[in-house]
C-alpha cells in the first residue's frame, strides 16, 4: 500500500485506469467459475453494501440494454451524439416497466445501505426502516434445522427451491431482474448452507425465466469455505459474485462485483455504459492492498489450509454437542455456526429477551476468544447463535483453546 502511495494514491475511473485495479480484476477472475473468463469484468466499490447496490442496478440496466436489435438499428446512420440520445431515449421509455425487482430469502442479509436492506429478509435489521424499503418479496431460505415447511431433506423434494419458482408463478414474475443469495448464510443463520441440489434447481429455474443469478459471497467467498467462491462447492456458475471483507483482509475498504461475460455484451451492445458510480470505486491503494493480501494467500496456500483447519476446529468442538442447549454446530470450511435452543428435543428458541448469544459473546470473550453472536434465525427475532470465522492460519492449539473458551461460556451463562 506504501509503495503505491508512492506512485499514485487516487485517480477519479472517470478519467483513468491503474494498474493495481487491472491486475487485481484479472485474478480475482481467473479465481472465478470458468463462465467468468474470456470476457468477464469486476466493478470495485468500498465494501459488501456498496457491490450489493451495485449488483441490483446492473440487474436493472442489464434487461434494459438488452433492447431488440430492431429497436436499436433505427439509430443507425446518425451521428455518435444522435445515436447516444436515442438511446438514452430508449431507456427512459423502457425505465417505468419491464425487469426491476430483485428477490430475496427471508432471514437473508445483504447489507446496510437502502438498496440493499431492501433485498435483506432480516426482520429485526428491516424493521426500523420498513417505510423507506422496497419490498420486492422474499422466499425461504434452504434451512433444514429450522425447515420453514417443516419437512425433512431429501423427501421434501428442495420445497425451499421450488418456492422460488411458485413465488415468481404467483407474484409477476416477469418483472424479476435477478435473484439473490448466500451460499452459505453467514450472520443471520449462523453458516447455514445450500443443500445438494438446492443451488443447481434455483440456477435453473432462473435460467428459464431470464432471471439473473446473483451469489453474495461477500462473507462465504475468498476461500472461506476452502474454495475460492462456496457456489464452487455445488458446480453453478451465477451471473454475477459479490466479494468483500476477505478480498483485503481488513487492510483497506474494498468490496466487489464479478461480472460474467454475457451480462457485460449487453452492455458493449447497448448504451456501452453504466449509469453508475462511486467517487473512490476501484482506490488505488485499496486494490493494491488486495493484491498483497492474494500475494501472501497463494504464496501460503492458504486456501489449501482450510479444510484441514477446519476439520480440527470441529474435532475440538465436538465437546459442545452433548451440552443440553447446544441444537447444531453447521459448517462450511471456516464457516462456523453454533445454535443455542432451550429444547434440543423440539428445537424451540429461547425467548429474545434472554439474549443467549450476546450473553455467550460475552462470556467467551471473558476467555479472550471473540464470537459474532445474533438472533432471530429461527423466525427473525427468536433464536440464537454464536458464528466462527477464524483466520485461514488458526492452528490445532488455538482451535482447542477457542472450544474451551466456549464450553467455559456455556458453563457460566446455562447455571444449573
Amino acid at each position: 500500500m506504501a509503495e503505491q502511495v508512492s506512485h499514485i494514491a487516487f485517480a477519479h475511473t472517470s478519467q483513468f485506469h491503474s494498474g493495481a485495479a487491472e491486475r487485481l480484476a484479472g485474478r480475482l477472475l481467473d479465481l472465478a467459475p470458468d463462465n467468468f473468463r474470456n470476457g468477464g469484468r469486476v466493478y470495485f466499490t468500498s465494501g459488501g453494501s456498496e457491490a450489493t447496490e451495485t449488483a441490483i442496478k446492473l440487474a436493472r440496466q442489464y434487461h434494459l440494454e438488452r433492447t431488440p436489435a430492431t429497436v436499436r438499428g433505427r439509430h443507425e446512420g446518425k451521428s455518435g451524439d444522435e445515436q447516444g440520445a436515442a438511446r438514452a431515449r430508449v431507456l427512459r421509455e423502457a425505465a417505468g416497466a419491464g425487469r426491476f425487482r430483485v428477490v430475496s430469502r427471508r432471514q437473508s442479509y445483504h447489507g446496510s445501505t437502502l438498496g440493499a436492506m431492501s433485498v435483506s429478509g432480516n426482520v429485526a435489521r428491516r424493521a426500523p426502516y420498513e417505510p423507506l424499503l422496497a419490498e420486492w418479496g422474499h422466499v425461504a431460505p434452504c434451512f433444514c434445522y429450522h425447515c420453514p415447511f417443516d419437512l425433512k431433506f431429501p423427501e421434501c423434494g428442495l420445497a425451499c427451491a421450488e418456492d422460488l419458482d411458485s413465488f415468481l408463478e404467483q407474484n409477476d414474475g416477469e418483472s424479476v431482474s435477478a435473484f439473490i443469495f448466500e451460499p452459505v448464510v453467514g450472520a443471520t443463520l449462523g453458516a447455514a448452507a445450500a443443500v445438494p441440489g438446492y443451488v443447481a434447481r434455483i440456477a435453473e429455474i432462473c435460467r428459464e425465466r431470464g432471471i439473473l443469478l446473483i451469489a453474495d459471497e461477500i462473507m462465504s467467498g475468498m476461500g472461506r469455505t476452502g474454495k475460492p467462491f462456496a457456489v464452487e462447492h455445488w458446480g453453478v456458475a451465477p451471473d454475477m459474485i459479490l466479494v468483500g471483507k476477505g478480498i483485503a483482509a481488513g487492510y483497506a475498504p474494498l468490496g466487489a462485483v464479478l461480472v460474467a461475460p454475457h451480462v457485460v455484451e449487453a452492455f458493449e451492445r447497448g448504451s456501452g455504459a453504466f449509469q453508475h458510480g462511486f467517487t473512490y470505486q476501484a482506490h488505488p491503494v485499496a486494490t493494491a492492498a488486495g493484491n498483497a493480501v492474494l500475494d501472501y494467500i497463494e504464496a501460503q496456500g492458504l486456501f489449501g489450509r482450510v479444510a484441514t483447519a477446519s476439520e480440527t476446529l470441529l474435532g475440538e468442538l465436538e465437546i459442545l454437542r452433548s451440552h443440553p442447549h447446544v441444537g447444531e454446530i453447521r459448517e462450511l470450511g471456516l464457516l462456523i455456526g453454533v445454535e443455542f435452543v432451550k429444547d434440543k428435543v423440539t428445537r424451540e428458541p429461547f425467548a429474545r429477551e434472554e439474549n443467549i448469544g450476546e450473553r455467550i459473546r460475552l462470556a467467551a470473550l471473558e476467555e479472550n476468544v471473540l464470537v459474532y453472536p445474533t438472533q432471530g434465525c429461527v423466525d427473525g427475532l427468536r433464536g440464537d447463535h454464536v458464528l466462527l470465522a477464524p483466520p485461514f492460519i488458526v492452528n490445532g492449539e488455538e482451535s482447542a483453546i477457542i472450544a474451551r473458551a466456549l464450553a467455559s461460556a456455556l458453563a457460566r451463562v446455562f447455571v444449573n
